[in-house]
């Protein structure tokens, strides 16, 4: 085939491949670190990370290596066979939580499915099958975990929504108190919550929730699958607000850009699935997870949890001067390396103002730019983002003015 690059590429994606994206608008053919490279090398800062996925960059050595020994050792044997690499992993992951038990799946919404499986299992014992999530809450793209999301307009289209779910408003303890019934048997929530616009819990929230759970009998579930695995300084989310949850699921960054998902629950629930009640095929296979072994390797040997923790602040308080000069920049919110910029208008025009300077960002919530670098950045890079961000914005209120 006479290969045109981009040209032939878009081509192919417009005929061959299912539209349920918008035409992509850039074109890389590789990564290294921070940075991502068109097919006439020029260099992108990439502050979208795959959507949080490729939290150690694009090409990080330690894990190219860990995948490519694996995938000449042992790709698949399926989970009737043990292998030597994931029972590792779950021992690593265990060891930074909670004593508990780990199922491993292949994405975040598999994992949610999982999560709302082991609920209604926990609450089916004594009738109960309700789950509360929240408002503006995003749990994925399958009809369960869409019935879960708290964003209406993912379910458009696809009625009716799978009974068993409600949503209320997010760190409002009496809303929840109120729509706690007789069928409740767990609460669902996001952290922080990705989608619907870079916004953490209030800690004391989080602690009245946990606290409502043990009065009623209650599973406490954590959708960790965005802001997990490092993204807002530590490991975990939840500990970051001094609570645990009774389960929680992980996802996207766990292995680095290959499709890995999990969720994780405390041992005195590891009984509750049983044999043949949950199962996937391609799950924790021995190749994702050695992947995901590479990164918690890499976590511990850069400390990774430290760096995010002061690119975060410095962040957070550069962009606060930055913005404050335009009307419509409102405010700058998040935790650690998950931050958005809230706008008092849909934010993907100031996001594609500052892709022309070469910064790659993201939305959230519509009017959130949506800011998730990797979390192994240097202060020269955040520097050159922060040059590149005021340097959009500039552009984009020329356009306001204008």
């Amino acid at each position: 085939m006479n290969w045109n690059g981009s040209e032939k590429s878009f081509e192919l994606f417009k005929n061959y491949v299912l539209q349920t994206y918008p035409t992509p608008g850039q074109y890389f053919v590789r990564g290294k670190g921070a940075y991502l490279y068109d097919e006439k090398d020029v260099e992108y800062l990439d502050f979208a990370s795959g959507i949080s996925v490729c939290n150690l960059g694009h090409a990080h050595p330690a894990i190219a290596k860990a995948v490519a020994d694996q995938a000449a050792t042992l790709v698949h044997i399926s989970n009737l066979y043990l292998n030597d690499v994931t029972p590792r992993l779950a021992e690593k992951l265990i060891s930074k939580c909670f004593d508990g038990a780990v199922f491993f799946a292949n994405s975040g919404a598999e994992a949610n499915e999982g999560l709302i499986k082991f609920a209604r299992k926990f609450g089916n014992a004594t009738g109960r099958n309700h789950i509360i999530s929240m408002d503006n809450s995003f749990h994925g793209r399958t009809l369960a975990t869409l019935a879960a999301t708290g964003r209406a307009k993912y379910r458009k289209g696809f009625e009716p929504d799978m009974p068993g779910f409600s949503q209320v408003p997010y760190n409002d303890i009496e809303a929840l108190k109120g729509a706690i019934t007789d069928q409740t048997c767990a609460i669902l929530l996001e952290p922080v919550q990705g989608e619907g616009g870079i916004l953490p819990a209030d800690p004391g929230y989080l602690k009245q929730v946990r606290q409502l759970c043990d009065e009623k009998n209650l599973l406490l579930l954590f959708d960790e699958v965005q802001c997990g695995m490092g993204r807002i300084g530590t490991l975990y989310a939840w500990q970051s607000f001094g609570v645990e949850p009774d389960a929680f699921s992980m996802a996207k960054a766990l292995a680095n850009g290959l499709p890995m998902g999990a969720f994780v629950v405390k041992r005195k629930y590891a009984n509750i699935l049983l044999p043949g009640e949950h199962a996937s095929t391609f799950g924790g296979t021995p190749l994702v997870s050695a992947a995901a072994l590479a990164v918690q390797e890499v976590f511990e040997k850069e400390d990774i949890l430290a760096n995010v923790n002061s690119q975060g602040e410095y962040l957070m308080r550069q962009l606060g001067k930055i913005i404050s000069q335009y009307k419509f920049c409102k405010a700058v919110r998040g935790k650690g390396l998950m931050l958005g910029v809230v706008l008092d208008r849909p934010a993907g025009a100031l996001s594609a103002a500052i892709l022309k300077h070469k910064l790659i960002t993201l939305t959230a919530g519509e009017t959130v730019l949506r800011l998730l670098p990797p979390l192994n950045i240097t202060r020269a890079e955040a520097d050159l983002a922060l040059e590149r961000i005021a340097a959009g914005l500039a552009d984009y209120a020329k356009t306001i003015e204008e």
